[in-house]
């Protein structure tokens, strides 16, 4: 993959692209990935950044947080959008 990389007149490049298809294809099948809910991937995401409840104005105070965090309130799309700017993924994480 370093080698070819994106250039698509390598002559690798057609192999590389059938196996990124069939590995997608075979973890889908053996190895699904579960939906989280969008309190759990949160809490992850805090652990791993090592945020408190009070790092995050992103979604507001600390009581608006800790509601999300216990599922009794869900973030809107502004807030989605905010933290996963700030913590580098994407909004679709909190669907």
């Amino acid at each position: 993959l370093d080698e070819v990389g994106e250039d698509v007149t390598h002559p690798l490049y057609d192999l590389t692209d059938i196996l990124g298809v069939l590995i997608e294809t075979y973890e889908a099948d053996h190895h699904p990935i579960p939906d989280a809910p969008s309190q759990e991937v949160l809490r992850l995401l805090m652990e791993q950044h090592d945020l408190h409840q009070s790092d995050l104005p992103e979604i507001g105070s600390q009581g608006v947080v800790s509601e999300i965090l216990a599922g009794k309130g869900e973030m809107n799309v502004h807030q989605m959008r905010s933290l996963a700017k700030r913590l580098s993924v994407s909004a679709a994480v909190f669907l």
